[in-house]
């Protein structure tokens, strides 16, 4: 580490896929990706060989993306393989997905094929909690129980609709179609910006030609060629 990276210190909070650790900066924490791998909110488990050496580089070149068009994030500077200095942010309980096509709890729910097109991106609200399964909620949820104000609900989903924008044409480029993805955001004082990661972990990437599907799903649903899907996306996202 250069001699400007705080020195790290204890741990804050160990989740499922991510260590947050101290820093000798009270605004400043090293966050480090771990290779266990969860499914069905932690009802499978498991190891992907490498995920938090790849999901590292993966979700800092996309945050880096996305800061050079107008996107403000936790991210300072990826410090290892495996470990980002990140900006302490204070997370909102709430997931937000964006689906541009009918997969996963999409198409389970409305009873509608995987891979359906829909005539325009859809967003959701999921209340963070493993214990109930990740309810999904709606806005007046957010407001009524206090997990963000109604000024901070506008501004996450117009940058979710614009990160949506944004992702959607980046993977186009590298042969990707970005079907759907999670998106996490947090205060740093009274900012909202986007904190946690973006990899293939958290969005269902497939092939543009073959529809084949380059993310946790190949976990999720025993296909194979986990590990190997995905190193390809991040050759694939590295060279653009």
């Amino acid at each position: 580490m250069s001699e400007d990276t705080p020195v790290k210190g204890e741990v804050l909070y160990e989740g499922k896929a991510k260590i947050l650790y101290a820093t000798s900066d009270p605004g400043l924490v090293i966050q480090y990706f771990k290779d266990d791998a969860t499914a069905f909110n932690a009802k499978k488990t498991g190891t992907i060989e490498a995920k938090g050496i790849i999901n590292n580089a993966f979700s800092t070149k996309i945050f880096r993306h996305l800061e050079e068009n107008g996107v403000k994030t936790h991210l300072v500077k990826k410090l290892s393989d495996r470990e980002q200095l990140v900006r302490k942010v204070t997370i909102l309980p709430v997931e937000v997905v964006a689906r541009n096509r009918v997969a996963g709890s999409l198409a389970r729910k409305m009873g509608i094929k995987e891979g359906t097109e829909i005539s325009h991106p859809i967003l959701e609200f999921y209340y963070k909690d493993d214990a109930l399964d990740d309810p999904m909620i709606n806005a007046d949820y957010v407001t009524a129980f206090g997990f963000g104000t109604r000024e901070e609900i506008d501004i996450i989903m117009a940058e979710a609709r614009k990160i949506n924008v944004l992702l959607t044409a980046f993977f186009r480029k590298a042969g990707i179609e970005l079907v759907d993805f999670k998106l996490e955001f947090g205060r740093i004082n009274d900012e909202i910006v986007l904190a946690d990661e973006i990899s293939p972990d958290s969005c269902r990437l497939w092939d543009v030609k073959t529809g084949e599907k380059l993310d946790k799903d190949r976990f999720r649903f025993d296909l194979g060629r986990v590990e190997e899907s995905y190193r390809e996306v991040l050759d694939r996202v590295t060279e653009i």
